[in-house]
């Protein structure tokens, strides 16, 4: 036999009206067309700062400041003149004084379906979304940037991530691994989605493969591939997930010249002392040693200052 609900005769319809609007965490307001506030929520007397006493039977215009009663007055009239429903955003001063974003929702309440005899307001917190979508935009915009720092930069670079696959690349990474790539990067921008080991030498794909398994911070090599020698710099970028390569053409005579000079100021200062210890043995001979090195240094310097 099916059970049967029957209402309470004896139940306040208006009351249980009231307990359901109360418990709605949005708040909610109605005014009569003097502007006279008829019920209100909870919640709106907790942004408003006021108890509910002190606001129904009152016009917002007595109780609130006058930016605050703009806010919630705008649009008032065409509701009235043409029954439109009203959706629009906006920002409103909370009663603890924060400034918030909200979508305030206004819509005309009928008699019989013909008189407009009360409008009925909800008020939606936007802030935390706009914070998302302000913070979308600005990272869109950073991606932006960065995409276009990364076509500038000469030297070669190449993202990729555990699987071997091409994140985003430069047109020099295109450039110095052949110029069937280079074509290539022309029909799929940053060579993304390509495998790498489709691309590079074996040597470069195992410091790939090395620091993406290990996890370690950074691998250096030199190598020579298509007749150049190639400075590789292979770092982690997000642990074990995405790591990129600096790939530098030291054939380029300008470069050429800067890295002699760099590299050899390395093995003067690794090497000091050892030829302060040689120095001892063997007198003035490791002294030419340390001002031959010196001398290279310094004229390969000349030799790129005077290019530039």
């Amino acid at each position: 036999m099916a059970i049967q609900i029957f209402e309470d005769p004896n139940q306040e319809t208006p009351e249980l009206y009231a307990k359901v609007i109360d418990s709605l965490p949005i708040p909610m307001y109605c005014k009569k067309l003097d502007g006279t506030v008829k019920v209100c929520n909870k919640a709106f007397t907790r942004i408003i700062g006021k108890a509910e006493k002190e606001i129904i039977g009152k016009k917002l215009i007595e109780i609130l400041p006058p930016e605050q009663v703009d806010v919630l007055y705008f649009r008032d009239a065409d509701i009235l003149n043409n029954g439109n429903d009203q959706f629009y955003e906006s920002k409103l001063k909370y009663a603890d004084g924060d400034v918030r974003d909200v979508i305030i929702n206004k819509a005309a309440m009928r008699l019989d379906n013909k008189n407009i005899t009360r409008i009925v307001s909800s008020i939606i917190d936007i802030t935390e979304r706009k914070k998302a979508q302000d913070k979308l935009a600005q990272a869109e915009e950073e991606k932006l940037i960065a995409a276009t720092m990364l076509q500038k930069i000469r030297a070669g670079i190449v993202i990729v991530n555990e699987n071997l696959k091409i994140i985003d690349s430069n047109l020099g990474f295109a450039r110095m691994i052949g110029e069937e790539n280079e074509e290539l990067f022309e029909t799929i921008p940053g060579l993304r989605g390509a495998d790498l080991e489709m691309l590079v030498p074996q040597v470069i794909l195992d410091m790939f493969k090395s620091i993406l398994e290990s996890g370690e911070s950074r691998l250096e090599r030199d190598i020579k591939f298509q007749k150049k020698l190639f400075s590789v710099n292979v770092m982690t970028i997000h642990r074990n997930k995405i790591a990129g390569a600096l790939i530098r053409d030291l054939s380029a005579p300008m470069l050429e010249r800067a890295e002699i000079i760099s590299r050899a100021r390395q093995v003067n200062r690794k090497n000091m002392k050892t030829v302060q210890k040689i120095a001892f043995l063997l007198g003035e001979n490791a002294a030419q040693t340390e001002e031959l090195l010196n001398s290279i240094i310094e004229s390969q310097k000349y030799n790129v200052d005077d290019n530039n």
